[in-house]
């Protein structure tokens, strides 16, 4: 349980962290309000998407690890968490920025990365 409540608060993290990085470079430029602010405050309202990044992640981390009773290494958590960072990225940047196009390349990157998940879990 504590994997998959990892894995969730994980995956909302990364929602947040998606558009705090990269909404201003495209959505909220679409909000009049939004794009009268200076990189200024850009950078305040990234800071504050930022903040519920952390409040998410910090403890899907702690829930995660092994020594807190978790099921993953660090280096297991990192790995799922570039897996899920990638794959939330991509979904907003299809169908939310929809500002680019799923192509062959990203499908063939992406299974690299399920081979990095396979190859960090495995018990060699």
């Amino acid at each position: 349980m504590r994997g998959i409540a990892s894995l969730v608060l994980l995956t909302i993290s990364n929602l947040f962290m998606t558009f705090a990085w990269y909404g201003h470079l495209h959505l909220f430029k679409k909000m009049p309000w939004f794009a009268k602010l200076g990189l200024a405050g850009v950078i305040l309202v990234s800071w504050g998407l930022a903040l519920f990044e952390y409040i998410f992640q910090v403890p899907a981390n702690r829930l995660g690890f092994v020594e807190n009773g978790g099921p993953f290494s660090l280096f297991q958590l990192k790995v799922i968490q570039e897996v899920i960072t990638l794959t939330v990225f991509t979904l907003c940047a299809v169908f939310v920025f929809k500002t680019d196009k799923l192509g062959w390349n990203h499908v063939v990157g992406f299974a690299l990365l399920i081979a990095a998940v396979y190859v960090i879990f495995k018990k060699w």
